[in-house]
């Protein structure tokens, strides 16, 4: 059982960023306003938290209690980079919800993505690239495939049908007779409910006359001004499909961009956080064993890239809509960014009761991302979107993050390095 103590910290860190970036993605929305997400007020109050939680807290601990291990230069700037490199990975998860992303598919990529980069960075750093087997890459390979089923499958509400989009010029061309077409396309602010209500002009004259000749002529007429709208009525009607042909490939170019900016943050995040865990656990070993030094760089880090970087650069771009007086705003970012500070000392204590990186992360990164979409399915209603091929995807994650935990490489112990005299 000493060998499994540090599970129930790798559980307080997948629960605590499975539940990240739906948490997140409400404080972006109570920031925002005019239908836009907040970006730059949720990164701020998510740096603030870190500062609370990994700043305040190990200081006060270090002070009052003491640890292990040692202050070291170089434990200080490899913590101090494994905190920034998860700041700005916790920036790519608010850029790429703000550009129209979902984190019930944007986490799961982002945990599908990540372990492929941690193992690799891992590996890389121990040595013992060559001591991976052909069941781990397969684990690895897993864990990426439900992530992509996840993201294929992923429920969603119906969306409403297409005749509901149609513009409603195009309906009353479309259903009116060729007469009232006609007035229509002379006089487009004339509705149908108007022009079945007033009558035609010399209607008083023609029943005083009451004649065959006058009803005669005006029927003639009337065959005229047919024929005439039926001609006018296509040419309308092409001008009507024209400006929504337009307006679709306005909406498509739109779409394409948030979709490619949504992709290049979804990448950014996986390779950041990828990289988080092997550089932290460098920090912590060259800190002598220390949990709570490497853990309090981190906080400073987040409170650097994520609040004071922020705030220096923000007058140099256009105001985000909406404002800082939003309770839910502050409340929800404030509780993201604690969840993401539990799961980086989950992180600690996991690599400090005996855990790897190369078997950690891929844990983590395997089971958050169930935690977010079924915190999403909860939260949105969505249980009748769920399909089979998403439990599966499900399944294929958490099956192939227990494949690199069995059959990941075993590197050599390291001892920690002495305090200097």
């Amino acid at each position: 059982m000493k060998g499994l103590m540090f599970l129930p910290f790798v559980a307080l860190t997948f629960f605590s960023w499975g539940l990240y970036g739906p948490t997140l993605h409400l404080g972006q929305d109570a920031f925002g306003a005019e239908g836009q997400r907040s970006a730059f007020r949720p990164f701020i109050c998510v740096g603030l938290a870190y500062f609370m939680v990994a700043v305040l807290v190990p200081a006060m601990v270090l002070r009052t209690r003491g640890e292990v291990g040692h202050w070291t230069m170089k434990g200080f700037i490899w913590s101090f980079a494994a905190g920034a490199i998860g700041a700005v990975g916790a920036l790519g998860i608010i850029l790429a919800l703000k550009f129209g992303g979902d984190p019930i598919y944007v986490m799961p990529l982002v945990f599908g993505c990540a372990p492929v980069v941690n193992t690799m960075v891992t590996m890389l750093m121990t040595g013992n690239m060559k001591q991976a087997s052909w069941p781990f890459f397969l684990g690895i390979v897993i864990v990426a495939i439900g992530a992509a089923g996840v993201l294929v499958h992923k429920p969603s509400k119906p969306k409403p049908s297409a005749t509901a989009a149609i513009p409603a010029v195009s309906r009353i061309h479309a259903d009116a007779t060729p007469a009232t077409a006609a007035t229509l396309a002379a006089n487009p602010t004339v509705s149908p409910q108007d022009e079945a209500q007033s009558p035609p002009a010399g209607t008083a004259a023609e029943t005083s006359a009451g004649s065959d000749q006058d009803a005669s002529s005006s029927q003639a007429a009337g065959n005229s001004g047919n024929q005439d709208s039926a001609s006018t009525l296509p040419a309308t009607a092409a001008v009507v499909a024209t400006d929504q042909d337009e307006a679709f490939k306005d909406d498509d170019r739109g779409a394409f961009a948030s979709m490619v900016l949504r992709g290049m943050f979804i990448l950014m995040t996986a390779l950041c956080w990828g990289a988080y865990g092997p550089v932290l656990h460098k920090g912590q070993q060259v800190m002598g064993g220390s949990r709570m030094r490497p853990f309090l760089c981190v906080g400073l880090a987040y409170f650097v890239v994520a609040v004071i970087f922020p705030l220096a650069i923000q007058t140099g771009f256009r105001p985000e809509p909406g404002s800082w007086f939003s309770f839910g705003g502050w409340f929800w970012s404030i509780l993201g960014g604690s969840l993401g500070a539990l799961g980086a000392l989950g992180i600690i204590y996991a690599f400090n009761f005996g855990g790897k990186p190369l078997f950690v992360m891929p844990l983590v990164f395997g089971i958050a991302p169930v935690v977010n979409t079924f915190s999403e399915i909860i939260g949105k209603g969505l249980w009748g979107q769920v399909d089979t091929f998403f439990y599966l995807s499900l399944f294929l994650v958490i099956a192939g993050a227990v494949t690199v935990l069995i059959t990941a490489p075993k590197a050599k112990p390291h001892k920690p390095e002495p305090a200097k005299a």
